[in-house]
């Protein structure tokens, strides 16, 4: 089916350890339904040095969660909505809050 949030869109986490926490997507994973959010799912991970440029140490990254866990915030009201994909009359595809009818 695929994802309906696209990479630097903003999202509301509605369930699990970060529920509320609202982010921008950094990178979304389709063919695991999974999305990494700007701060959510932070985890620290070891690392080796692999040279000069990339040094070692305890590094803090964001990890993937599901997609299932968020919600498209809408960015004129600044409130979470359900989204649907609509065809303008120029054939062109948008994403349009189902509550305020804005489009993305």
């Amino acid at each position: 089916m695929g994802l309906r949030v696209k990479k630097n869109d903003t999202v509301l986490v509605i369930s699990g350890r970060y529920k509320g926490a609202v982010g921008r997507v950094l990178a979304a994973l389709p063919k695991r339904d999974k999305l990494i959010v700007e701060g959510v799912n932070r985890v620290k991970r070891h690392t080796k040095p692999r040279g000069p440029k990339q040094p070692g140490g305890i590094i803090e990254k964001e990890m993937p969660i599901h997609a299932s866990k968020v919600m498209l915030v809408d960015p004129k009201t600044g409130r979470a909505a359900r989204f649907a994909n609509y065809t303008t009359e120029q054939g062109n595809k948008v994403r349009r809050s189902k509550l305020t009818g804005n489009e993305v």
